[in-house]
């Protein structure tokens, strides 16, 4: 099972000259390996681009997309990681949502398609 990263599935709708043929490559690749989803984070990540909660379901079942609730084990994973991030000494630039996806795809041993390096 792959979760899906907002970026990716911006880049696709948006058709970002850089990277949306990319994306929909791995996109494509990872579709051929398993199930594609999303959480409810990504969700709300991506709905900034659409009019309505409908015109947004319908793209993600045309890419075949299906919703995952973030287990509770992630959310206090996430929660945690987060923590002990912003507790170090430096620069500190996590994004609190970028927490709960990885931690969501960790607990869940699922492979994570993103084009973000943190």
């Amino acid at each position: 099972m792959t979760l899906v990263d907002s970026n990716i599935i911006l880049d696709i709708v948006t058709d970002d000259s850089v990277w949306a043929r990319r994306s929909r490559f791995h996109l494509e690749l990872a579709a051929l390996s398993g199930p594609l989803i999303i959480n409810d984070i990504i969700y709300a990540g991506i709905s900034a681009r659409f009019e309505s909660v409908e015109a947004l379901d319908v793209l993600l079942e045309g890419m075949d997309i299906a919703i995952e609730e973030i287990p509770r084990a992630g959310l206090f994973l996430a929660a945690k990681v987060y923590m002990r991030d912003r507790s170090r000494e430096g620069t500190r630039t996590g994004l609190l949502s970028d927490f709960f996806i990885g931690a969501h795809g960790a607990v869940r041993d699922h492979t994570l398609l993103t084009r973000d390096p943190d």
